[in-house]
């Protein structure tokens, strides 16, 4: 019986803190409904989360790494949100607030929200070098980007500040994956969209399929982070896809030809046969899954090729 007992117990414990991970959750678009519903399905399954975000949305900067205050928040590069809102995105915190810090809004003041006044990878190194280190005493198991409200596939995924993070962590050798839904999961008055909750669902669902095949070593390769994109209209039985990022330009930026200066975008179009990647596999309603490598070093076909092609210089 003892016996019985024991055997038991060593199940349980293999069951579940074997399978909890350490992660740091950040975006690009601050306090969302994505954010908050991806935050409670993992707390939902035993994970240890730590959320560090942008105090305003800053899609579009990419790697960029500038503070907008460095003491209390002001209004600066995001001057219109910040004067519109009286601080971060949705309340999180208000203006005059400590540069970083914890959220203070309510119902989010347990300690594990965080914002910055800063670009994207701003957050994702605060949580990293400072929230992760006093929780953790190292760095987390996994750090997750997203969910961005709206995909990131083709040509874009270069501006996306949710690659950016997934960048800048697996360039540290952090198992890194980078998610985005479509936009019919924004929600700025209760950030309970219920679509919010399908993309945490199926995300918490690929991390049980990763951790299944890793059992205690790590998530994904040094040097490989993942993107991930979700359907407009994502269902919990939305079938999934191994794909490459594609060539399809959907936001059609260019700059504009007179004042007030700065860019315009032609959203829309329809992915075609020779886009046939990422871009594709959202537009037919599937999850979209791609392997990214760190940076922007070329695959091995490509650096023979430019060795081959200088090496007489390189003899000299």
């Amino acid at each position: 019986m003892n016996h019985r007992l024991l055997l038991g117990a060593g199940l349980a414990v293999c069951a579940s803190p074997a399978f909890a991970l350490n992660i740091l959750l950040t975006n690009d678009d601050g306090l969302t409904s994505n954010l908050k519903a991806l935050y409670d399905e993992l707390k939902s399954n035993g994970h240890s989360v730590i959320v560090s975000v942008p105090c305003t949305g800053q899609s579009g900067r990419s790697g960029a790494i500038v503070m907008y205050s460095t003491s209390t928040i002001i209004a600066d590069n995001d001057k219109t949100q910040i004067e519109a809102e009286g601080g971060c995105h949705n309340g999180a915190a208000v203006t005059g607030a400590p540069a970083v810090g914890p959220f203070t809004k309510s119902g989010y003041t347990g300690g594990d929200f965080n914002y910055v006044h800063g670009t994207p990878v701003m957050a994702t190194m605060y949580g990293l070098d400072v929230l992760a280190t006093a929780r953790w005493g190292k760095a987390p198991d996994l750090v997750l980007s997203g969910p961005n409200e709206g995909q990131n596939v083709g040509k874009l995924v270069i501006n996306s500040g949710t690659i950016g993070n997934a960048q800048f962590a697996a360039g540290r050798g952090i198992p890194a994956i980078a998610l985005s839904a479509g936009n019919d999961t924004v929600d700025n008055t209760s950030l309970a969209n219920a679509n919010s909750k399908i993309v945490a669902q199926l995300t918490t669902k690929l991390l049980s399929a990763l951790q299944a095949k890793a059992g205690t070593s790590a998530l994904l390769p040094t040097g490989l982070a993942l993107n991930v994109n979700f359907p407009t209209g994502s269902t919990t039985s939305t079938a999934w896809a191994f794909s490459r990022q594609g060539t399809y330009d959907i936001y059609s930026l260019k700059f504009t030809s007179a004042a007030p200066w700065g860019i315009t975008a032609a959203v829309g179009g329809t992915p075609t046969a020779d886009q046939a990647e990422d871009e594709a596999v959202v537009y037919n309603k599937k999850v979209a899954v791609t392997a990214m490598q760190v940076g922007y070093e070329q695959r091995p076909a490509g650096q023979q090729w430019l060795r081959l092609r200088l090496r007489d210089l390189f003899a000299q």
